[in-house]
Formats: structure tokens, sequence, C-alpha cells
């Protein structure tokens, strides 16, 4: 394992979900388009172990699952959050007020994580006002840990609390129900099993951009950089899936003008 990424071994779970959040970023016609949809063809070939997932059928999933009346206020988790709930703001209607909440985990240098700010203010200025609506909902992409879903809802007051509702496109279904213990939570997809083990969620642009590992006081990393877990994820076609992410590095993220914070373009995150 290299130095970079020692304590945060990545083990060859039995079901790898990948959120296709590539081909809308990188369009169409252009040479970063054919690499994106080369590198997501590569990583469907395991059909026994890698499924891709769209976000136009995990919205579908959610929305199955019953409908509701516009909630007050929605809470979108970062970026990805945010665009979670606009998404589904514009297939349903249910949040017509969203309000995005700067907040990720982060790598602690010492093998575990801890939720931080990605905004000057904190979370409990971040929900200043929000107590008093009438409805809430909190939304993200992925459910992993659970950690930044359980923050926000955590920093809410308990009345607060039971007038809000979870939303998430996917997720562990262990991770889904301790935050169902908090408030009730709707996940498009639900999968059984141990995190990391049996089953990992990724997006496919953290493989190739430097926004999936942040860490703590130094500059955020793409999947690719941590070479060790692109081996264990793909293990039958390890140097194909490298070299494609590389080349689409390449393209999409030209050479830095200045050192990275880390947190300056959270248009993406690990999940949470």
């Amino acid at each position: 394992m290299s130095g970079a990424g020692a304590g945060y071994a990545q083990p060859t779970p039995r079901r790898l979900y990948v959120h296709d959040d590539l081909t809308g970023e990188v369009g169409v016609g252009s040479p970063a388009a054919t690499l994106a949809r080369d590198l997501l063809a590569l990583l469907a070939r395991d059909r026994e172990r890698v499924r891709i997932l769209t976000l136009g059928e995990q919205v579908e999933r959610v929305m199955a699952q019953g409908d509701h009346a516009p909630f007050a206020q929605a809470l979108g988790i970062g970026a990805a959050g945010q665009r979670v709930a606009e998404a589904l703001h514009a297939r349903a209607g249910w949040f017509p007020r969203i309000r995005r909440i700067g907040l990720t985990r982060e790598e602690d240098g010492r093998g575990g994580y801890r939720v931080v700010s990605t905004e000057a203010r904190d979370l409990l200025a971040q929900l200043d006002g929000v107590a008093d609506c009438a409805s809430l909902a909190v939304v993200d992409d992925t459910v992993f840990s659970g950690l930044t879903m359980r923050a926000v809802i955590s920093a809410l007051p308990e009345a607060a609390r039971r007038r809000t509702r979870a939303f998430c496109l996917r997720g562990v279904a262990r991770s889904i129900a301790t935050v169902a213990a908090l408030c009730p939570i709707t996940a498009g997809v639900a999968a059984p099993g141990r995190r990391l083990d049996d089953v990992s969620f990724i997006n496919a642009s953290g493989l190739v951009r430097r926004v999936a590992i942040r860490r703590s006081g130094l500059p955020a990393l793409a999947f690719f950089e941590r070479p060790e877990w692109i081996q264990a994820w793909f293990p039958g076609s390890y140097a194909e899936v490298l070299a494609a992410c590389q080349r689409l590095n390449a393209l999409i993220e030209p050479a830095r003008t200045g050192p990275p914070t880390g947190l300056s373009r959270t248009v993406d995150r690990g999940p949470g």
C-alpha cells in the first residue's frame, strides 16, 4: 500500500456500484467523452461484480417509494446533495426551496474519518433558521458510512427532527438504518451486506477527478492516485482501468496552476 493511503485499505467488494456522473459532465463528441465512455464500458465488463448506476434510474426508484407534499425546506449536503435535490424536484416537485449545506468527510490521517465544513461557517451556522420550518428534507447522493447525513440530522433540535425526512439515491442498508434511527429515510438503492467487504459505492468522476479523497491539511486526490484501491476494486482489469483514468484526468484536469486546497471545488466527494 502507498504511504498516502496507509490505514485506508480497500478490500475487493462482492458488489461494487459505480454512479455514472461522468457522461453528463464531459458532454458529447469530445475526446474526453470518448474516453469516459470507454472507461465505463471497461468497468462494466465485470458483470458479476460491478453495476453502473445512472441518475435517472435512481431518481425513479426514490419516487417509486411514495409521493410527498412539498417540503418547506430541503437541505442538500454538498454540491452532490444539492444536485440530487434539484433532480428530484424536477421530477416530483418536492423541494421548492433548496439550501446547500457545505459538509464533507475527510481522512484524519490516523485511519479514520471526520466531518468538516467546506464553508467559512460551521454546520450550526449553516443550519440557522431551519429549525422553525414546518417540514425539512435532508438530501444526499450516497449514504455509505452515514457519517455526513447523521451529522446534519443530529445537529437539528429534536422537535425539528420529528418534522424531517432524509433522502438519498443509494447507500449501504446498514448505514441507512443508522440514519433511520434519527428520522425516516427514503433510499433509491439500499444494498445489503458489510461496507467495503460486501458492497461499495463510488462515483465515476472520483476515479479521474481530484475531489474523491479529502485529506486533512493535504490536497484532495482522485481514486486513481490510490492505485491499490483501483486494483482492489477492479482486479481483473486493474492496469487498463488505471491507464484509462490517468488519460482522462489529463484531459479534464490539466496541470495545476497553484497548490490545491482540497476544498476549493466541491463538485463531488467520496461516499459519506
